[in-house]
């Protein structure tokens, strides 16, 4: 008995002398671009499996020179054991992957066009005869799409993540119709053009905002999009089995006139960010909007109208690709700082799904995985603070529903542009060393600073509650008050103080919950 103590005594002071890798007495340095080609070997692999690649992200995040150099190693575009000449390959199947998709976009809106007007001529209002839209696209095309579903990343061919013990929810807007994905099934419904959707705003953050912080569920009649109680309880899986199994192009001309208007109201923050991108021409911006069918855009400069020309083709390319989760409001949020950096599509794209592998369960109808997370987020504040966790449990808080937006569009509206990307940076790092196998490497190398998780963010939003504890104990007495709080702390908030609160958090509390 006294070995086994001793032992879990030594267990607990190594875990307790693990050094956080944004303690506030660490000075923070990105990865440079001199280091990261020193990080290669002569034939373009990354040196050590690519060890000392993700410490290094981990610890400090990416130049903004080289970020669109070293993102696709984060993100699974490639893998972080490939020659040059791999990544070339997949590259160019990639391109020609994303071409494809676009290929079936128009296809599909061309024949939806043509049913309306079919539907028009006859007098009859429905779309209903516009038929799965799977049956639009040629035997080729859909070939393509099944290669591009199974080789999201060159790491094993995964599929997308479907982890069953891990689904995470929905919040945003989808199709009426229900749908299937390859191996789980959820009926999906439509809040048609959000509230304030249909006027023109150039930079309509508290219209965005109200769209996240809504309940997930909400019953506001849109026009012929009401969603009822009935339409709820139908999201049991044995019922959604005996429903439609396919999509019509009613659907993807739902989600596209959506994503249109995100498009436009998208904000123009990213601009300093991308100044070649900033820089577009009027006659470029106005070619692509057109390729892709956006109107009413007048009211923007060339700048904005390229970038949401750029978000609407590769947010409609992934409702092709992932058509069980289509489009939701929200996932534009989570591409805006994707295409700022990448400036080629089909790259963009790919990135987008390889950040979306993770994050595309938050916008699941059924709420599994979002209730999962708020769960782990209340947990995390139960182990670390009683007297908090009480305080909430007296103010019917404790399900912790007032930290939503930071869950669904990761910190994207609390944090500064510039340093949601360091944040997402040193979470895409934590996943790519699981992902890649280094977190159980020889010795735990890794874990002298950190150990990596997939739920780094959560413990950050746990530490972003647990710093304002004394706040939200003595001021506050509604959950309402608290979600004010929260939706507040744009441009208040320190990320590296927040990962060095979440690193204690991991590192004390990770084993147990």
């Amino acid at each position: 008995m006294a070995g086994i103590a001793l032992a879990a005594t030594v267990v607990y002071s190594r875990r307790g002398s693990l050094k956080s890798p944004w303690s506030r007495r660490r000075k923070k340095h990105a990865l440079l671009p001199k280091q990261w080609k020193s990080f290669f070997t002569p034939d373009g692999k990354l040196t050590d499996g690519g060890l000392k690649f993700l410490k290094k992200v981990r610890s400090g995040g990416v130049d903004p020179r080289i970020r669109a150099e070293v993102w696709p190693f984060l993100l699974g575009v490639y893998n972080v054991n490939s020659s040059m000449e791999e990544r070339e390959s997949v590259k160019n199947e990639k391109r020609k992957e994303y071409e494809n998709l676009r290929k079936q976009c128009r296809r599909i809106l061309t024949h939806s066009d043509k049913s309306f007007k079919l539907n028009e001529a006859s007098g009859n209002s429905s779309t209903e005869s516009s038929g799965d839209f799977s049956q639009v696209l040629d035997s080729s095309g859909q070939g393509d799409v099944a290669s591009a579903r199974e080789s999201i990343s060159t790491e094993g061919g995964n599929q997308l993540a479907k982890d069953p013990d891990k689904p995470v929810g929905h919040q945003g807007v989808q199709s009426s119709k229900s749908c299937e994905g390859d191996d789980e099934k959820s009926e999906v419904t439509c809040e048609d053009a959000c509230a304030g959707g249909e006027t023109e705003s150039t930079d309509s953050d508290s219209s965005e905002d109200a769209d996240i912080t809504r309940p997930l569920l909400a019953t506001e009649v849109t026009g012929e999009n009401y969603v009822d109680e009935s339409a709820k309880e139908s999201s049991s899986p044995s019922i959604i089995e005996n429903k439609s199994k396919s999509h019509t192009a009613e659907d993807f001309a739902t989600w596209q006139r959506i994503i249109r208007l995100d498009a436009v109201r998208a904000n123009d923050e990213w601009i300093i960010y991308s100044p070649s991108q900033a820089d577009v021409s009027e006659i470029k911006a106005q070619r692509l909007a057109e390729s892709v069918g956006l109107k009413d855009y007048d009211h923007l400069e060339p700048c904005r109208i390229f970038h949401a020309s750029r978000l609407v083709a590769i947010l409609e390319a992934y409702a092709v690709y992932d058509p069980e989760i289509g489009y939701c409001q929200g996932m534009s949020d989570l591409l805006t700082p994707i295409i700022s950096v990448m400036e080629e599509d089909h790259e963009a794209f790919w990135c987008f799904v390889g950040f979306m592998k993770k994050a595309r369960h938050n916008f699941r109808l059924d709420e599994a995985g979002i209730r999962r997370q708020l769960g782990l987020v209340s947990k995390i504040i139960k182990c670390k603070d009683v007297p908090l966790y009480r305080h909430l449990e007296k103010l019917q808080a404790e399900d912790c529903f007032f930290v939503y937006r930071m869950v669904v569009v990761l910190f994207r509206r609390e944090l500064s542009f510039e340093d949601t990307l360091c944040l997402w940076e040193v979470m895409w790092a934590d996943q790519a060393a699981i992902r890649a196998g280094i977190a159980k490497s020889a010795g735990g190398r890794m874990r002298l600073r950190a150990p990596p998780t997939d739920d780094l963010l959560l413990y950050a939003i746990a530490a972003c509650v647990l710093q304002r504890r004394k706040l939200i104990i003595e001021k506050y007495s509604s959950m309402e008050e608290i979600m004010r709080e929260c939706n507040s702390m744009a441009g208040r908030l320190d990320v590296w103080k927040l990962l060095d609160d979440a690193h204690d958090l991991v590192v004390n509390l990770h084993d147990k919950i």
